[in-house]
């Protein structure tokens, strides 16, 4: 069709969108792979072949080479070019030639290495130890080795976090320092959980998660692993070599639905695991004394005070408390009384310590009273958080008694049989205290 000077070709506008904005057939993404040279025979650096050089089935046999070699490798002879040609003139045997079916091997390998899926993550070293005697769990963090790289340098800056799961919040988060510019960093840096009991280290995972810090945007994570406390057995140091994953996928309702459809064993336990970190609000370190009465000779100094006998309660600390704040944090006190109190006047308090869910308090309040009557009371103690200008919040409580049950009455069995010493547990902070009246 020709078209004449000064006339204007008209066309529908189904052949100007057949012609001008159709795409054409959508070609696969090009991999990394894709943009460097390969050494195969089917590379794009030998010459195309003439049609009956392809339709020959002995182009690629060792007797052919000697005419084929002009073809692939150039003029002057395959010397120069035979790095890059899959024939080699003057080879004998079978040695001389690559096939088709083993360039399409390596092929497949290079193309393979290039997912990120298959890229290894690196590996972490570290400790873990349960000290049975004193509630505490020690994970010492040692070193990693063929981290990811995250940074434009080819590096990384990775430090360690800790949480404890089910319940991963700020309260049970530990951190590592950070080593900078590094793919296998060196801590040999312990981090300590306080308040860890038995029950816990049975039913409780560690994640260890190892995570890339930036100080412009946020911090990138690099990979994973849990570890299942009940393999660590009390007093008895566990070493682990393990490689990094990546965080296990969400399931969708739909899927959790179907695959739990049936399972009432599993989710009765689940039901309750649930209601059981709900009304966990944190762990207290309580301390008990009973001390009997002495004499007046043998009272001197501080002690006069205590010279009739009672009871001494130290506050140590608390662990993994609930945060009560908007910024992720709490600032909590401790306040006991000794019930029935008809005076009102066992009411005792500790300093607020500012801005934490893992306070340390360390201290003791003395009351006086008869072996006889302490039998008959409740001690009653809670934690709250402090806010300046309204009404202070309720983190949980625990009641220790002849009443109570479990640990909190062992606990009080313990401190009125062995008079004279101290005795120290650790409780579980609930969120109601039954038959008590909460006051602020």
């Amino acid at each position: 069709m020709t078209v004449r000077k000064g006339k204007r070709l008209g066309i529908t506008i189904q052949e100007h969108m057949a012609i001008d904005v159709c795409p054409g057939p959508i070609r696969p993404i090009r991999q990394i792979s894709a943009y460097f040279p390969r050494l195969s025979p089917t590379s794009s650096f030998s010459e195309p072949l003439s049609p009956n050089q392809v339709a020959a089935p002995t182009a690629l046999s060792p007797s052919s080479a000697g005419q084929g070699g002009g073809a692939v490798g150039g003029e002057g002879g395959g010397g120069s070019s035979g790095l890059l040609s899959p024939l080699l003139p003057g080879a004998a045997g079978g040695g001389g030639s690559l096939s088709a079916m083993s360039s399409m091997d390596t092929s497949i390998e290079i193309d393979s290495c290039d997912s990120d899926d298959n890229t290894s993550l690196g590996t972490l070293e570290f400790d873990l130890l349960y000290e049975r005697a004193t509630s505490s769990l020690h994970c010492t963090v040692l070193r990693a080795k063929g981290l990811k790289p995250m940074d434009f340098n080819g590096l990384a800056d990775p430090y360690v976090k800790l949480h404890l799961l089910p319940g991963a919040c700020k309260a049970n988060k530990l951190k590592t320092k950070t080593v900078r510019n590094t793919l296998n960093p060196v801590w040999n840096e312990t981090l300590t959980y306080c308040g860890i009991t038995e029950e816990d280290m049975y039913r409780k995972t560690l994640r260890v998660s190892v995570c890339d810090e930036d100080k412009l945007t946020h911090n990138e994570f690099i990979g994973e692993s849990r570890v299942a406390l009940r393999r660590v057995k009390p007093d008895q140091t566990k070493h682990f070599n393990i490689c990094l994953e990546h965080p296990p996928p969400l399931p969708s309702p739909t899927a959790m639905s179907t695959a739990l459809r049936g399972i009432s064993c599993y989710l009765r336990e689940w039901e309750t695991e649930q209601q059981r970190s709900l009304e966990e609000r944190g762990r207290l370190l309580l301390c008990l004394q009973y001390l009997p009465p002495v004499g007046d000779g043998d009272v001197k100094g501080e002690t006069k005070d205590r010279a009739r006998g009672g009871l001494c309660v130290g506050v140590k600390r608390c662990a993994h408390l609930a945060a009560m704040d908007v910024n992720g944090f709490s600032d909590p006190y401790v306040k006991t009384y000794l019930k029935p109190d008809v005076q009102k006047k066992s009411k005792h308090k500790t300093a607020v310590i500012k801005k934490t869910l893992n306070p340390e308090f360390n201290e003791e309040f003395f009351y006086e009273i008869s072996f006889s009557e302490l039998a008959t009371k409740t001690l009653e103690v809670t934690v709250w958080d402090y806010d300046l200008g309204k009404s202070n919040d309720f983190i949980g409580g625990v009641s220790l008694g002849c009443h109570s049950q479990g640990e909190t009455l062992q606990h009080w069995i313990d401190c009125l049989k062995n008079k004279g010493k101290k005795v120290e547990r650790w409780h579980t902070l609930t969120n109601e205290l039954p038959g008590s009246t909460l006051q602020e």
